[in-house]
């Protein structure tokens, strides 16, 4: 296993320039960019748990380097560059904010193979892919609207992106169908990662009355202030967050990038890699749901199960109508179920959500 650094040198930088390894060849060189600490427990951790898995399955075939607490912009741009002038053959870029630093970098770079997570911009040497982290959020729409005792349910949110935005409708809708008399209180935290501001979010939402907390953003902090509160629910978000269960944390959603990155890495040993789009759910496995803890009543336990089992199916869509807009002109029909383009654009919230979506 070669050692993890980002700067090359000596016998190392040796090795790749004569390609002195066991089989002859040098190692396909594979970096990372990561918007969090990869000990964030959340998003980050997730990724970088890909990455290993990266190291493990190839062995001394593969090389991975890198860089974690990268800003969303100009800092991205000139990391992601560093990194394909160090020789990176293959580069994941794993932050929604660095679409655009993607797509400039591999102008730069045709013959770099560059990975972008939660985008929609591609090239020919730029793949997208994503997880339908909406599918998770309807269980856990199920279980917080079965669980409230105040009917009011907590939700913090990143940024006022499309995949949010699915989310709390997601989880809304799902906790409505249980719960006609559920409210929503959203605070829009704008990051990713930033525990100080996630447990403020998470506080003055617990001090609204809310006694359960969803949340986009990618600490522990808000397990952790529920913890202090004492009866509030919360979930785990891109990763198990299992230290806080079997309460607050009754279940979680689990981004499992692994085989994706592995599949990856090998396309570009095989000299099969190509610019692809991917989004995937509970189904293949991007998207885990983790245990669901005996906090939580036995019967929204068993239905929690079958709603997961019906969506790795595909037997159950999330969204499926009738949904009205919230201004309540009709979205979807009668058994209508949301396109993925649809989807993936989505700027609204559904009918019973107050307040507007931030610019």
């Amino acid at each position: 296993m070669k050692k993890r650094t980002f700067l090359l040198t000596g016998v190392a930088a040796a090795a790749l320039a004569s390609g002195a390894f066991a089989d002859g060849h040098a190692p396909v060189k594979v970096g990372f960019i990561y918007v969090g600490p990869i000990g964030d427990g959340g998003w980050t951790y997730e990724h970088n748990k890909g990455r290993l898995a990266v190291e493990e399955h190839f062995g001394d075939k593969v090389e991975t380097v890198f860089q974690e607490n990268v800003p969303e912009g100009a800092d991205a741009e000139r990391a992601m560059t560093q990194m394909a002038l160090q020789g990176a053959d293959l580069i994941f870029t794993t932050s929604f904010g660095y679409m655009d630093p993607t797509i400039a970098v591999a102008a730069k770079f045709p013959d770099v193979k560059f990975e972008h997570a939660t985008g929609y911009k591609r090239a020919d040497n730029v793949s997208t892919y994503s997880a339908r982290f909406y599918e998770g959020r309807a269980i856990q729409g199920h279980i917080a609207g079965n669980m409230t005792k105040t009917n009011k349910i907590g939700y913090i949110a990143s940024f006022p992106i499309p995949e949010v935005i699915r989310g709390i409708n997601s989880a809304y809708l799902h906790a409505k169908k249980v719960n006609p008399d559920v409210e929503f209180s959203i605070v829009w935290a704008y990051t990713w990662f930033d525990p100080a501001k996630e447990a403020d979010a998470a506080k003055a939402l617990i001090e609204n009355g809310a006694d359960v907390i969803l949340q986009h953003t990618d600490s522990t902090a808000p397990q952790a202030a529920a913890a202090d509160a004492g009866n509030v629910v919360t979930f785990g978000q891109a990763s198990d967050m299992g230290e806080y269960a079997p309460f607050p944390r009754v279940s979680s959603i689990i981004d499992d990038w692994a085989p994706y990155y592995i599949q990856r890495v090998q396309a570009v040993m095989d000299g099969t890699w190509e610019s692809v789009d991917t989004w995937d759910g509970i189904g293949p496995g991007m998207v885990g749901i983790g245990e669901i803890t005996d906090a939580v009543p036995a019967d929204v336990k068993a239905e929690a199960e079958a709603m997961r089992d019906a969506i790795g199916a595909g037997e159950y869509h999330p969204f499926t109508g009738p949904i009205n807009k919230q201004d309540g002109s009709v979205w979807l029909a009668a058994g209508e179920t949301a396109s993925d383009g649809d989807l993936a654009g989505m700027s609204f919230y559904i009918e019973g959500l107050t307040g507007e979506i931030p610019n």
